[in-house]
């Protein structure tokens, strides 16, 4: 089992000297036993089910995605272990978002057809698609969400309808038109989007697949944010040991976004391992801090700034009420990082060095690794975190190079490029350090 630090601290406090602080805690996290058994049992039983139901999709790979092992990074942040869990290898689609817009998709059309009695996996193979021409699906999204619904809807046969913000790029735009999905463009960022999207579903009786709940409109929502267990689940399985006894890594540190992926995956961990879970860590930009200002004032929030930064799945204005509920009392501090920071840690992970094997990440990708690299280069935020040479730390990267131009400006070289040496490097890792398990299991 790895070492939890000793070290305790005092928590930064918000706005002393005047100034916002990189990191808070959040003096609500809780480190009792899941609250309630029997719902931790249902909803472990419901991921194991939905894993299921996604085996057969054309449009995802199934098998575990990667959990790479990073020796000589972790040796220079002055940790333990560091392991990077690769969702960039989850799907064509090249993020995780793969896996909670078409279990949302699955499950609405459940509830809304329910005499019809449809096989679940048989919905993504198509098999219903003259029953489903008549259902449009709609959402807003920076990218990576709509390109996941539009392919979804595709395979399963209804419309889908994509609304896109001004800072949305021509290329995120293109690749999500690909899969069938029509296009609305509206003024404004990505909460501007949300609105429009709500207020279209409304004037036509279309279906918003978001995971940005509000008032009135949780179940969706709730059904993505619980998708993202299945990461949870698939490390769990991955780092147990040949006995099946699960090891547990001492801090995990995640992207924040309206918080649905934080949410999904350590409400998870908080199910299997109660108490005995991570420390974790939620990274945003610091001009899109909706999380950090919701752990702030006790309550879903908005953002303090701009909204405008080249973590584009992290530039969210207004943090999700619903995921807010579980990071309240499971996730334990919350912090910035600047859009640079994102960018070294693209460059980091696409380097490689000696034994670390290249990664393709993005900016949303890559800002928990952000997180950890500028946590471990400051002593406060360090002893804050209780990081110290006993640390064995996750992050999750969550997406590849989903703008391949974006993607070649800041790195300085294609995803392809990097994919390449990814390939030949591979072959010199043990197996341990990419488990590759099914997606279902019987």
């Amino acid at each position: 089992m790895a070492k939890q630090s000793s070290i305790k601290t005092p928590a930064m406090e918000y706005g002393r000297d005047g100034e916002t602080p990189p990191a808070i805690s959040n003096r609500r996290a809780s480190r009792i036993p899941y609250p309630d058994e029997q719902k931790k049992i249902k909803d472990i039983e419901r991921t194991e089910e939905e894993r299921k139901w996604l085996s057969s999709w054309r449009l995802l790979n199934h098998s575990a995605t990667p959990l790479w092992s990073l020796p000589k990074l972790a040796a220079t942040l002055g940790i333990a272990q560091l392991r990077v869990k690769d969702e960039s290898k989850r799907s064509p689609l090249a993020s995780f978002k793969a896996l909670g817009a078409p279990i949302a998709l699955i499950r609405l059309i459940l509830r809304l057809y329910p005499e019809r009695s449809f096989e679940p996996a048989a919905i993504l193979a198509g098999r219903y698609q003259d029953d489903l021409r008549a259902l449009t699906v709609i959402t807003a999204t920076d990218g990576n969400h709509g390109r996941a619904l539009a392919a979804a809807a595709q395979s399963s046969g209804c419309r889908c309808v994509i609304v896109l913000h001004a800072r949305v790029s021509t290329e995120r735009e293109q690749a999500i038109a690909a899969f069938g999905a029509e296009i609305v463009r509206v003024a404004g960022n990505y909460d501007a989007s949300v609105k429009e999207a709500a207020r279209l579903a409304a004037t036509n009786g279309w279906h918003v697949v978001s995971d940005t709940s509000y008032s009135g409109y949780e179940d969706v929502p709730g059904d993505i944010m619980r998708g993202y267990g299945i990461i949870s689940q698939e490390i769990i399985e991955q780092i147990s040991d040949p006995a099946g006894q699960p090891f547990t890594f001492t801090h995990i540190f995640l992207q924040g976004g309206v918080g649905a992926l934080p949410a999904g995956v350590l409400d998870y961990l908080w199910k299997f391992y109660g108490p005995r879970r991570p420390t974790s860590v939620i990274v945003e930009p610091r001009q899109a801090d909706c999380l950090y200002q919701s752990a702030h004032l006790d309550r879903a929030a908005h953002a303090s700034g701009a909204i405008d930064s080249i973590m584009a799945g992290l530039a969210c204005g207004e943090a999700s009420p619903l995921a807010w509920q579980v990071l309240r009392v499971s996730a334990d501090y919350f912090m910035t990082v600047e859009d640079s920071d994102a960018t070294t840690a693209m460059r980091q992970l696409a380097a490689g060095n000696g034994q670390d094997v290249p990664i393709v990440a993005g900016a949303s990708g890559a800002a928990g690794l952000a997180g950890l690299q500028v946590a471990c280069g400051n002593q406060p935020l360090r002893a804050m975190f209780g990081l110290n040479e006993h640390s064995h730390v996750l992050v999750i990267n969550t997406e590849g190079d989903t703008a391949p131009s974006i993607y070649q400006t800041l790195v300085g070289e294609s995803g392809q490029s990097v994919l390449a040496r990814q390939s030949s490097r591979q072959s010199g890792h043990r197996p341990s350090d990419q488990a590759c398990l099914p997606m279902a299991h019987g």
